[in-house]
């Protein structure tokens, strides 16, 4: 995916979460770090851009919820979880670049329900690679980028990689 590409992708998924949801009442928006902050904040900006609404949005840091955690790094970098609005009882569309196992939007739910009990929860990705291992889908998907496991799907965002492209690389 090229620039044009991502942001089309971007703003197809904004028109779909406003159209699920018959508007932006009650609803919000979760970007899991690291890609899914850039992505939420280019979403919200789209919904302000077709509704004119401003929706709250959170930045998820998953961290310490990951099943993987002792073998990704003996201290791992913690990130502050920024949600400075009540998730009780609101519709939360949760973002991320990649969906692939499952596992990291397992650990975010699991981040989720210890700090409230949203009334629904969504997935917004840029890319579904397959490959689950959970029983998840997104509600929302920019692209299905069919892989092998023998493939990365690597995405730049330019807020934090200085480009926007989807690139899949063999390991």
């Amino acid at each position: 995916m090229d620039e044009k590409t991502i942001d089309r992708a971007v703003t197809r998924t904004a028109h779909e979460i406003l159209e699920r949801n018959k508007g932006t009442e009650n609803l919000a928006l979760l970007g899991i770090r690291t890609r899914g902050v850039p992505l939420a904040r280019r979403i919200l900006g789209k919904i302000k851009d077709i509704e004119g609404a401003n929706l709250p949005l959170g930045i998820l840091d998953i961290t310490l919820y990951r099943d993987d955690l002792s073998t990704i790094a003996k201290l791992p970098i913690v990130n502050a979880t920024q949600i400075d609005f009540d998730i009780n009882d609101k519709k939360l569309v949760l973002i991320d670049d990649v969906l692939y196992t499952g596992r990291t939007v397992r650990a975010a739910l699991d981040a989720i329900v210890d700090i409230g009990r949203p009334s629904a929860i969504q997935l917004m990705v840029l890319v579904d690679r397959g490959h689950r291992e959970l029983p998840i889908r997104a509600d929302y998907v920019g692209k299905n980028v069919p892989t092998s496991k023998k493939e990365i799907v690597k995405v730049n965002l330019k807020e934090v990689d200085g480009e926007n492209s989807v690139l899949i690389m063999e390991m």
